[in-house]
């Protein structure tokens, strides 16, 4: 039986960040799938490749946790910068969601103009600025050490933000903008939900900065797809893909680790995987009864993957934003994401087109056989036919492979049934797990833990853990 001294369970963004750091350590990464990067990896179907979710790659810029992570670990990927974050689309008027300032702001002001956008929407930047620029940010339970370390924090925050971290985004929205059209509030909610799956009435001023100002900083497209980016960063690690912890037993010093293919006895555990399904993988009840208290996030993604053969230049992303509620989702809006031009692997054959969209999971699950795929062949028809009318330069003949993804579909290959976690907001604030437990030893990191979603906010829960590991 093999003894290590790092297992690493799951290759989605908090894993693979949280290995490269500890390279050097006797190590090994555990990864169900053959495909690296949970549910931000890249597969190969009918002969094409597709990212099967995250396509955005955001924070690889100066000053930035996630650049201070990849120079640590020596890494420099391979990316593609863009000017774009993503075009919003809305009632058939376009935003261009610029890393440009003024460029956004031009382009805000002709769909949406209002005498105090530019205050409004530079306060945001100005907040989001600020918090990057933050050090010694912290966030822990279980330990006096930890404790201290997480009141050092909020101490930092308020001085830096003093009575702004009372404020809620919906209050400031009030206070600035006044009555603001349902259009202008649905195009607000709708970049939220890209960052924070949250809407603003439920978050705090701080969480609502950073996730409205994710597309001010750099952002990049994965040569390759988003699975090149995890394989290179991964190319040194000790990765057995294809293998599955079934289960895990707390023994004296170590943990027993029961995979499909064999057995092993790590001194310290990584779980990359949501908290709330962790208990699960214990025969230990004590650990058992840990993850049980918490909640299960019924949130999840319904992914539509295109093949389109055209000649015409796309942007990299699009928003798409309806007046009603796309059928058997919960949201307006959906997000496109299609491969750079000259991606040889991706765009080969055609552009590789990504269509996700938020949707309840437990909703999938619940469906007989006949609803489930009645279900799936219409909300996959309704939002193509949307995709259509909203970007003229793709045509019904042009779309040479079609088809989806739900959550069943995600549990099925990266042992992934919800997509994200319980946004951060004004009720849970203290509340959200950490990547500490308490037991001694063991930890959890990804989006369900500090910081939350997004590659930033992953990072930042990567550095608080590294911490802790040393």
């Amino acid at each position: 039986m093999k003894k290590i001294d790092l297992a690493v369970i799951g290759s989605g963004i908090g894993g693979s960040l949280i290995s490269i750091l500890n390279k050097d350590k006797d190590l090994i990464l555990f990864e169900k799938d053959k495909n690296l990067g949970g549910t931000a990896s890249t597969f190969k179907r009918f002969g094409n490749y597709f990212n099967s979710g995250a396509t955005t790659f955001v924070g690889y810029e100066n000053n930035h946790i996630l650049k201070d992570i990849f120079d640590i670990a020596n890494f420099t990927p391979d990316l593609i910068e863009s000017s774009y974050a993503y075009r919003t689309i809305i009632n058939g008027k376009s935003i261009d969601r610029k890393t440009d300032f003024e460029e956004f702001m031009d382009s805000l002001d002709t769909v949406f103009y209002h005498k105090n956008n530019r205050y409004f929407w530079q306060t945001l930047k100005d907040i989001d600025e600020r918090f990057w620029r933050l050090k010694d940010i912290y966030f822990a339970k279980y330990s006096l050490n930890s404790y201290l370390k997480t009141l050092k924090t909020v101490e930092i925050l308020f001085k830096e933000y003093k009575f702004l971290m009372f404020k809620s985004a919906k209050s400031f929205i009030k206070e600035v903008l006044g009555d603001i059209s349902k259009e202008y509030e649905d195009f607000i909610d709708a970049q939220l939900q890209i960052t924070l799956q949250s809407s603003s009435k439920d978050i705090p001023l701080l969480s609502f900065a950073i996730a409205l100002s994710y597309p001010f900083h750099k952002i990049f497209y994965a040569n390759g797809g988003m699975g090149k980016l995890f394989d290179d960063m991964l190319k040194d690690i000790d990765v057995k893909k294809n293998e599955e912890i079934k289960y895990i037993k707390k023994e004296q010093d170590f943990y027993r680790l029961i995979s499909s293919k064999d057995e092993y006895l790590a001194s310290k555990v990584v779980l990359n995987a949501p908290v709330f399904e962790c208990s699960e993988i214990f025969l230990d009840e004590d650990i058992k009864n840990y993850y049980k208290k918490f909640e299960f996030y019924d949130q999840s993604a319904f992914v539509i993957y295109l093949k389109i053969d055209s000649q015409k230049e796309f942007l990299n992303h699009y928003q798409i934003i309806l007046k009603d509620t796309i059928p058997n989702t919960i949201t307006k809006s959906f997000f496109v994401s299609f491969s750079h031009k000259d991606d040889g692997k991706l765009s080969k054959n055609g552009y590789s087109v990504t269509i996700s969209s938020h949707t309840k999971a437990l909703f999938w699950n619940n469906l007989s056989k006949d609803e489930y795929e009645t279900k799936k062949e219409f909300t996959t028809k309704f939002i193509i036919d949307e995709l259509l009318k909203n970007i003229s330069d793709i045509k019904k003949e042009d779309i040479k492979i079609e088809f989806c993804a739900t959550s069943k579909t995600f549990k099925r290959y990266i042992n992934r049934f919800n997509c994200g976690a319980t946004p951060l907001n004004l009720k849970n604030i203290f509340k959200i797990p950490s990547s500490t437990t308490p037991f001694k030893n063991l930890y959890n990191i990804g989006d369900s833990v500090f910081a939350g979603q997004g590659w930033p906010g992953v990072a930042l829960g990567v550095k608080v853990l590294n911490q802790n590991l040393i």
